[in-house]
């Protein structure tokens, strides 16, 4: 079997491109998302280089002692907690973890597990990348039972999915320009939808597939397909393939008789991480925690690569869309630096897989946060946390985790902001990114693709 690359798609995405369908599901919400089913291996998986495994005791422990907090910032810290107890909230419900180096600099509340929202998803973007590895790439599946005459595939198109959370609009436009060089432009079958294809973050796989159908065939395209084509390369072309039957979902495995005709790899694991945290959406967030055996396996692993106490990290999803989900401000700041740990023998760093401040777009693009800090934010309707790095000159790396909760959450985002800039006031600010705080240049090359197979 031969396979030829026929199509590069550069996917670094623009602040066009898909935005509308990230931030659909984005943040922490106070509705509940759907349930996925089991985990089950991926029968089209190929071979990825091997992740590096974390799993191991640690000889160099990620987090502090707790007691004897660094006098001055703590006392900062406790001037900030009585500003928030002067309106009316209480102190139990507050967390702060600053460490730098091996020195603590605050701690309140530090070991106990409070409502982590969409901190949660740093534990699931650990997890999922030492289980799969940062090259990782999803593959879609296109075989068909039938043959190809004069531009006409007579039989059925099959997709078979492997969990890509994130095939979309460009994904379909893509694939269905690759079925056009491939010289089909009318399919007589159905359109099959094997396994786990999801598109648009949709989990029904009958709805995939009729997203999937629209976005093969630019004449019935709908209004938002239309917008993402304007995202794209100049001359991009416009796909053309009209499939006369049906969608149909079969399960659990396609058709024996089944011919591939194109294989479509999805962005790398990393650059997806990446876009699941610059936008916190949680449909991405808990496909990937179900890819890698669940909530209750995401946090296994958590505690295993940091150290902490069990207790101290408590899973009910991968998105943190709950309030059941709680980490301790002290685990949370180690999952951080397992993150940082697991990145750094592949000459990646969080930047690669977290928001980089005045560089990358996303949900905290309107916020007033430090320039060049790492950070992953997190809201339900009760709960505001944040946490990351903060590169500063006296301090060198600041590594931080504030959760706030109580009714006005933007108080606590507005009261996070104020904390920080007194931070970096009193620290001294950065004019580029320390070399843990950089992003690895290469990764803005990696492309999802597809390629047809020749038999």
């Amino acid at each position: 079997m031969e396979i030829k690359v026929i199509m590069l798609k550069t996917r670094y995405w623009t602040a066009a491109s898909s935005i509308a369908l990230l931030t659909l599901i984005a943040g922490c919400a106070a509705t509940e998302s759907p349930q996925l089913s089991s985990p089950s291996p991926s029968p089209i998986a190929e071979a990825s280089p091997s992740p590096i495994p974390v799993n191991q005791p640690l000889t160099t422990p990620l987090t502090v002692p707790t007691t004897n907090p660094e006098t001055a910032t703590n006392t900062k810290i406790q001037e900030y907690l009585n500003g928030l107890t002067s309106q009316g909230y209480a102190k139990e419900s507050q967390g702060i973890w600053m460490q730098s180096g091996n020195t603590l600099l605050a701690n309140h509340q530090g070991t106990t597990p409070l409502p982590a929202a969409s901190i949660t998803k740093v534990a699931t973007s650990l997890v999922a990348l030492q289980t799969f590895g940062p090259e990782h790439q999803f593959i879609t599946l296109i075989s068909t039972n039938g043959g190809i005459e004069n531009g006409v595939l007579k039989g059925d198109l099959i997709i078979q999915g492997s969990e890509d959370p994130l095939f979309v609009w460009e994904e379909a436009i893509a694939l269905g320009n690759t079925l056009n060089q491939k010289g089909i432009k009318r399919i007589t079958g159905s359109l099959i939808i094997v396994d786990k294809f999801y598109m648009n973050f949709e989990l029904n796989p009958l709805k995939s597939g009729e997203l999937l159908k629209q976005g093969l065939n630019s004449q019935i395209w709908p209004a938002e397909a239309a917008a993402q084509y304007q995202t794209l390369p100049p001359n991009t072309p416009k796909p053309q393939v009209v499939i006369d039957g049906t969608v149909q979902v079969f399960r659990p495995s396609p058709p024996p008789t089944a011919q591939p005709l194109i294989k479509h790899y999805s962005l790398p694991l990393a650059e997806l991480i990446k876009k699941m945290n610059q936008y916190s959406n949680n449909l991405m967030a808990d496909m990937l925690a179900n890819t890698v055996g669940g909530a209750k396996v995401v946090g296994q692993k958590a505690v295993a690569a940091t150290g902490v106490p069990p207790a101290e990290i408590q899973l009910v999803n991968g998105s943190g869309l709950s309030e059941e989900n709680r980490i301790s401000p002290r685990a949370a700041c180690a999952l951080f630096l397992a993150l940082e740990r697991y990145l750094k023998p592949y000459n990646m760093t969080v930047a690669d897989v977290l928001t980089v401040i005045g560089k990358d777009q996303g949900i905290l693009s309107e916020r007033p946060l430090p320039k060049l800090a790492v950070i992953k934010s997190g809201t339900l309707d009760n709960v505001s946390a944040l946490g990351g790095a903060l590169p500063t000159e006296k301090q060198e790396t600041v590594w931080f985790v504030i959760m706030n909760g109580g009714a006005n959450v933007e108080t606590f985002r507005t009261q996070q902001e104020v904390l920080l800039k007194s931070f970096l006031n009193l620290w001294g600010s950065v004019p580029t990114s320390p070399p843990e705080l950089t992003a690895n240049p290469a990764r803005i090359s990696k492309v999802s693709r597809s390629e047809i197979v020749n038999n």
